[in-house]
């Protein structure tokens, strides 16, 4: 299933060219175009999944597999410090492309990637309310 609107739907099944790093049945993973670092990648399901929620878990079971495996090699290749490996869902959560994917990010000692969050803390009253609430879940 494909979206005919959808512009990774296009890019993961070679409509428009890419830079193509790897690809299978599946999956096609390419160079970012607009990378945060050097060698930022990212790996696009072929078929149309909106974000995580809607994501097939027979794509799921594949995508992390296919991440490590990326990361592994793009490391010894690039010679980078450290990955990020992000994957954002809904707007508020930096989703700009509505179409799941996951970016491969080299990290490089010093590089000044704008990755993170400010940390908070954990209160006791909120931990004590999603403990609860999710034991019905497992």
């Amino acid at each position: 299933m494909k979206d005919e609107n959808c512009i990774f739907c296009k890019l993961a099944n070679g409509e428009i060219p890419t830079a193509t790093l790897y690809e299978d049945e599946d999956f096609r993973v390419i160079l970012d175009a607009s990378p945060a670092s050097k060698g930022h990648a990212l790996i696009i399901p072929k078929n149309h999944y909106r974000n995580l929620f809607d994501l097939d878990d027979s794509i799921s079971k594949k995508v992390m597999p296919l991440a490590k495996k990326m990361v592994n090699q793009l490391k010894t290749i690039l010679g980078c410090d450290g990955y990020n490996i992000v994957q954002n869902n809904e707007a508020p959560a930096g989703q700009t492309v509505f179409h799941f994917h996951m970016h491969l990010i080299p990290r490089y000692e010093g590089d000044q990637v704008g990755l993170g969050w400010k940390m908070g803390t954990l209160e006791d009253k909120d931990k004590e309310e999603l403990l609860e609430k999710m034991k019905d879940f497992y």
